[in-house]
Parts: structure tokens; sequence; C-alpha cells
């Protein structure tokens, strides 16, 4: 008798400007997606921010340090670990999600960025492990939210733009 497959889940993603979910490719990143689902049962996501917002471009979250009152630099944060990087043939187009990093290409631990635009120049070269499959509207208005900065990167939402919790939930309920 044969084992049968794992349901499929997929992710829910309670932001302060509506709900998105996330559908998971296990097929080309095992390891990222277990990560992702981890991390998000563990309740390690809620209560952070989109820290990282570059309008056509993509919005990034995932950093513990976005947490109120919490403590280091917005976007250093991470789980204490970092995971193997598993570059693909999927392609980072709208509505993709993916692990963000260092320059150190197994850098990656928990900030993933959402694609608001094709981000093409970044295929098998970082970690997509998913897709949009609700709330295109949601993505649209976090990445239209105001931006601030130093220098020549201006990404920085001038509100909180929350990350209330991410709920691991079986395909077909959500």
């Amino acid at each position: 008798m044969s084992t049968p497959a794992p349901a499929a889940e997929h992710a829910v993603l309670k932001t302060s400007y509506g709900e998105m979910t996330i559908a998971f490719w296990p097929d080309v990143a095992p390891k990222t997606v277990e990560n992702f689902k981890k991390l998000a049962r563990s309740g390690f996501y809620d209560g952070t921010a989109f820290h990282r917002i570059i309008k056509g471009f993509m919005i990034q979250g995932g950093c513990p340090n976005t947490r109120g009152g919490g403590s280091g630099v917005p976007g250093t944060g991470g789980p204490g670990y970092q995971i193997k990087a598993e570059f693909n043939s999927k392609s980072h187009v709208r509505g993709v999600i993916s692990m963000a990093r260092s320059a150190h290409p197994d850098s990656a631990g928990s900030q993933f960025f959402i694609c608001h635009g094709a981000a093409k120049f970044l295929d098998r070269q970082y970690t997509a492990f998913g897709e949009l499959v609700a709330g295109d509207d949601v993505l649209e208005r976090i990445a239209g939210v105001p931006t601030k900065g130093s220098g020549g990167e201006k990404s920085t939402p001038i509100e909180r733009v929350a990350l209330e919790r991410v709920k691991i939930v079986p395909a077909a309920a959500s």
C-alpha cells in the first residue's frame, strides 16, 4: 500500500491591508517551503511588518526586528539559522514569493519578498517557492504605500504595514 501524498497547504498572510493567500511549490523548493511553514506555525511572522517596499518590484517582510518594541535594524534579522538555497526554474513574476538573502547564496532564513512586478533578473539566483493565488489587490495596495529613505533606495514605508499573522491552512480551505 502506498502512502498518500501530503495534502496541499496554503499560507494566508493577514496584513493591515487585507489578506493574501500563497500556494507553495514543494516540487522545486521543498526545504524552503517547509522552513516557511515551520516559522509560520510557530508564530515567528506574527506581529512583524513589511519593512521594504519598492513599487513595481517587490514588498519584503519576515524580519523579526520589525516587531513592535523590537531591537535591531529592520531587514537584518532572522530565525538564528540560514537555509541552503534551492534555485529553480520558476520565474520571478508578479505574485511570486521568494526568499530574501544577503550576498551569500545560502544566507536566507526568514525574510521573504513577494514580487509586485517582473523581476526576472533574480531568476535562478533567489529561491522562488510559491505564488499568490488570492489577494492581488492587497499586494497592489501595499506596493502603493509611500516610502522614504536615504541614498539611492527609498524603500522604507512611511507607515507601518503590519504582517499580523501567517496561518497555514489546507489548500481547499483557503
